[in-house]
Formats: C-alpha cells, sequence, structure tokens
C-alpha cells in the first residue's frame, strides 16, 4: 500500500457547514442503496444536531490537506445485548482518494484514537462496502472480529465485532 499524507482531526459544531456540505457527496452516494431523494432545493439537506446534541464525535480526514473524508463515532450501546462500545455510525471517503489507502488509514487511526469494544455496520445493499470493511478489520484485528448478519428495519445488515488495542 502506497504511503498516504493522511491527517485527522476531530471538529465540533463550530464546523458543521464543512460537515454538512462533505455529508451532501455521503448522501447522493448512499441514496442509490437507501432510495431517498433531495429536498426541493436540490440538497439532501442533512441535520447534523442530533449527533452535536448527543456529543458524538466528528471526524474529518485530509490528504495532503485536502478533505478527503469523514468519520462519526457514537455509542455503539443500542445495538449491543450487553455492554457498550463505539460504533462507527458513519465513515466517507471522497472519490478523489477511494482505493488510495486513505480509507483504511482513517479507520485505523479512528479505531486507535479510541482502545475497546467497536461495531461496525455496514447495509448489505452497500455492495463495495462490505468486501472493504470485511478486508481491513480482517487486518486490523488480525482475523480476530465477529460478522453476523441482521435485519433492521426490513434490510440486511452486516454487523462486525472486534476490539481496538489503541495505539
Amino acid at each position: 500500500m502506497q504511503t498516504i499524507d493522511l491527517t485527522v482531526e476531530q471538529i465540533d459544531a463550530s464546523a458543521n457547514a464543512l460537515i454538512t456540505n462533505l455529508f451532501e457527496y455521503y448522501l447522493h452516494d448512499m441514496a442509490e442503496w437507501f432510495l431517498f431523494d433531495t429536498e426541493a432545493d436540490g440538497r439532501y439537506g442533512y441535520n447534523m444536531a442530533k449527533h452535536w446534541q448527543r456529543g458524538d464525535e466528528v471526524y474529518i480526514a485530509r490528504c495532503a490537506g485536502q478533505l478527503a473524508g469523514f468519520a462519526l463515532v457514537t455509542s455503539a450501546k443500542p445495538w449491543l445485548l450487553q455492554g457498550d462500545g463505539y460504533d462507527m455510525e458513519e465513515f466517507f471517503v471522497v472519490r478523489r482518494y477511494r482505493h488510495t489507502g486513505a480509507g483504511e488509514a482513517l479507520a485505523k487511526r479512528i479505531w486507535n484514537m479510541h482502545p475497546g469494544q467497536w461495531l461496525v455496520r455496514v447495509y448489505e445493499g452497500n455492495v463495495p462496502a462490505i468486501p472493504f470493511w470485511r478486508k481491513i478489520i480482517s487486518r486490523y484485528t488480525h482475523d480476530r472480529h465477529v460478522e453476523e448478519q441482521r435485519i433492521v428495519d426490513g434490510k440486511g445488515w452486516s454487523f462486525f465485532h472486534f476490539k481496538s488495542g489503541g495505539a
């Protein structure tokens, strides 16, 4: 894998315009699988308020200073039968930086920042995402993870469970 100049920065509500703009590209991609439409003004208009109110952690990634993606981390408690952990609730790499190693590097940085139990949920209709997550989680955990299939709101999902050891 090539070496990339990746930086990861946690942002807060003062960067709401930035993350909301990036969400437009993410939702554009996700609309293919979740079949939602734009608003009347042509935007998807994702509202980050619930994430800021819950105290979710929002990170942006840059490659050589250029915006390359984001990750949104929250509690996995709603999805776990017992205990708690971290949930990679949303994850996005802009097209320019896909297939460069930026996505894997971003995910590993986030996991290393938060040692403990992790959950990554992937909608099975998002066909390219399943092998991406399977591959990078397998590499990161040395194949010490659990993958399970669940039906959520009538849709198939893959849930990946593993433990992060930190940096």
